[in-house]
């Protein structure tokens, strides 16, 4: 890790799994570390736990960032603490269930969690980043992020907001002394499947990747300056292909007339008008 990256990392939804896990790695890259979690018991074992072994300073902040009130706490310490200089955005819900199946207020809060927090978190963060001329964000989004189809609809939005949210960042951020960088996990053997009612044990074993496998994998990424990290991508030239395909078709989407496709259908509408 370079020296510019040094200082207290914030790490949202710490009390277990990915959380838990750059906790862990984060403090053995000589990181001290804010915890923030709703769980106190697990919180305080896990702050102990690393404090112990690693000599860092580690504090726990407990919030629920359902709560807003909750969530303005986290947001205040990232305006006012100029000794963060990395925001951890991971705390997250997610469900498999079909969108017709689940519940909007569960998905309303689903929505406040995965996008509305770690919005207001980086708004918290980033002008103090840029007034040192240094700090960095990293959000954990998802595969959904990209392909909607295989989860919950609103699950896969949230995480397609936070993928934009991040490029967007990125290209806001890169020329200021920030780093953004954006993961997407794909199925991760934690205890998200179970909270989202399918336990990871109903999934090939093929397809799922141990959390710590995950988390060493995207600090490897965020330590190379990767802007987003796909841990399970082996061919990541194909990652590369989508996002050149994207940014060439990024200058061609706004024009003053409609693509020739559509001419035909538009003046046959306008001759239908006028002969009313």
């Amino acid at each position: 890790m370079t020296s510019q990256h040094t200082g207290t990392a914030l790490i949202t939804g710490a009390s277990t799994g990915i959380g838990a896990l750059y906790a862990d790695r984060l403090a053995q890259r000589g990181y001290d570390l804010i915890l923030v979690a709703r769980n106190r018991e697990r919180l305080h074992a896990l702050a102990k736990d690393i404090s112990d072994r690693s000599g860092r300073a580690v504090e726990v902040l407990i919030a629920d960032l359902n709560d807003r009130a909750a969530l303005a706490q986290v947001e205040q310490r990232l305006r006012t603490d100029a000794g963060i200089s990395l925001l951890v955005n991971n705390a997250g819900i997610g469900t498999h269930t079909p969108l017709l199946q689940s519940d909007v207020e569960q998905m309303t809060r689903m929505v406040e969690l995965n996008v509305t927090a770690p919005m207001r978190l980086a708004y918290a963060a980033v002008p103090g980043f840029v007034a040192r001329g240094r700090g960095a964000i990293i959000n954990i989004a998802s595969i959904v992020a990209i392909t909607p189809e295989t989860l919950n609809g609103v699950y896969g939005a949230s995480k397609a907001f936070v993928l934009a949210l991040s490029q967007s960042l990125q290209h806001e951020l890169g020329d200021k002394g920030v780093q953004v960088q954006a993961v997407l996990p794909g199925a991760t053997a934690t205890d998200f499947w179970a909270t989202g009612g399918l336990p990871v044990e109903n999934l090939p074993k093929t397809m799922v990747m141990r959390a710590e496998d995950l988390v060493d994998a995207a600090l490897q990424g965020f330590e190379r300056g990767e802007k987003i990290t796909i841990p399970s991508l082996h061919a990541f030239e194909q990652w590369e292909a989508y996002e050149a395909a994207r940014q060439a078709m990024a200058g061609q989407l706004s024009k003053a007339e409609p693509a020739p496709r559509y001419r035909n259908i538009t003046a046959t509408a306008a001759m239908a008008g006028a002969a009313h």
